[in-house]
């Protein structure tokens, strides 16, 4: 698979989704903690709206700290753009060659699709991202990228049930590709998507 016209396409695919929802998903909350949708939609096209001084910049006043800086740009520009201009940004830049630092192209594919998902399923979207996109990203799991993300996996086997893919050792946890995707990007996945003995601790919420 050509992974940049996998990003581009992730990203028009993000663009429409976004153009249809309505003021009070656009306020929702999302998988990524204390965001609404607007706010990580403003951080996805943060990189094809910043110069490299101005991010560095924004990096000075944040003290170093690229997690300060990515919400207080995030906040700032949702408030700053209308979700239509939001959209646009996406599907103006779908073809933009900007690459998360040190991450390559397939990190860029990854920030897209992570980010789109934090967005669908907390809304409860049934958007399922193709299967060649998902793949790929499971294929570049490593201890290291877990560790990086914040995710504990330890002890836990993952099983696709829509992939042949696993990862890990232990107790099996199965879902779909996608949502295996979000546990290992360290999020915290609504119930009813992982069956398994661990799934509770990879869910919010009471089990």
């Amino acid at each position: 698979m050509d992974i940049r016209t996998a990003v581009a396409a992730e990203r028009r695919d993000l663009a429409a989704l976004l153009d249809d929802l309505s003021p009070a998903q656009w306020d929702a909350p999302t998988l990524c903690a204390g965001w609404r949708v607007r706010e990580v939609a403003a951080h996805m096209s943060l990189g094809f709206r910043y110069s490299l001084p101005r991010t560095l910049a924004e990096l000075v006043k944040a003290r170093g700290s690229l997690h300060r800086m990515t919400d207080r740009c995030a906040r700032a520009d949702a408030a700053a753009h209308s979700t239509d201009r939001l959209a646009a940004f996406l599907r103006e830049n779908a073809d933009h060659p900007w690459q998360p630092p040190f991450a390559g192209i397939e990190g860029a594919l990854g920030h897209d699709v992570v980010h789109g998902l934090d967005i669908s399923v907390a809304l409860g979207l049934d958007r399922r991202v193709p299967l060649d996109r998902i793949r790929v990203l499971l294929e570049k799991v490593t201890p290291r990228s877990t560790k990086f993300f914040g995710a504990d996996v330890g002890g836990v086997r993952l099983c696709a049930d829509d992939l042949d893919w696993s990862y890990g050792t232990g107790a099996p946890l199965t879902g779909a590709a996608q949502d295996l995707l979000l546990v290992l990007y360290g999020r915290k996945l609504p119930r009813g998507l992982l069956r398994g003995e661990p799934h509770a601790r990879f869910v919010t919420g009471p089990v």
